[in-house]
């Protein structure tokens, strides 16, 4: 099954606490789950290597809400964009896939919802030959780009352990002006479903051990954890 969970709203620690609880403490663990959320306030998050001087130096705005995140990649603005979790249970074969091939296929099946609702994207198919910097200032290998210009709507950063793969999803939303948000999230469903053979279910919100996650979300505002690097 491919659980689609309701929206939520919360700041940089609530959502990336939360996105590892789906990982690591959902009560379904053999099944696909899928949450778009929003941000209290402009916000930004970095990949879990990234050095926090690098970060800084990047940032045009130091008030942005910010925490690191348990997934690799880079930076990422979230003043503007539409954020999802994937988490892919153990037990289906793309866990064991190689993260590149993972990449593509979720991005793929993402191409596929854009189209049907009219945006004209395509995935990228070479390097890119931009600086490294705040990610939608560079898109790389099998991330979604506009057809008409190449310029980047959408990447994802990834953790695999032996509880699943996470898979975090950002898009840049200036990119696709009237574009129906509001249907996304449910044709990217349909699409995700059709493409790992999961049938979508409705389940509502899952019930986690609320000390718990209260304690992750301290951690990820913590200075400790934001500046480990």
């Amino acid at each position: 099954m491919l659980h689609v969970l309701p929206d939520r709203t919360g700041d940089a620690a609530e959502n990336m606490a939360i996105d590892f609880l789906m990982l690591q403490r959902y009560p379904d663990p053999d099944h696909f789950r899928l949450r778009h959320y929003n941000w209290r306030r402009p916000a930004c998050t970095f990949g879990y290597s990234q050095k926090i001087a690098f970060v800084r130096e990047e940032l045009s705005d130091p008030d942005l809400d910010l925490t690191r995140r348990a997934t690799g990649g880079g930076i990422v603005d979230h003043t503007e964009d539409w954020t999802f979790c994937l988490v892919i249970p153990r037990v289906h074969d793309l866990w064991e896939q190689p993260g590149p091939e993972v990449y593509r296929n979720i991005h793929y099946s993402m191409t596929k919802a854009f189209r049907h609702l009219g945006a004209k994207v395509c995935l990228q198919s070479k390097p890119s030959e931009s600086p490294v910097g705040v990610c939608f200032s560079r898109a790389e290998i099998n991330d979604i780009v506009l057809e008409s210009t190449g310029a980047k709507v959408a990447g994802a950063a990834m953790k695999r352990n032996k509880r699943g793969l996470l898979f975090q999803g950002s898009i840049w939303k200036p990119l696709l002006p009237g574009f129906n948000w509001e249907a996304f999230t449910e044709v990217f469903a349909q699409r995700l479903a059709e493409d790992t053979l999961a049938e979508p279910e409705y389940p509502g919100w899952p019930a986690f051990d609320p000390d718990e996650e209260t304690a992750l979300i301290e951690q990820y505002a913590s200075t400790e954890w934001i500046e480990a690097r």
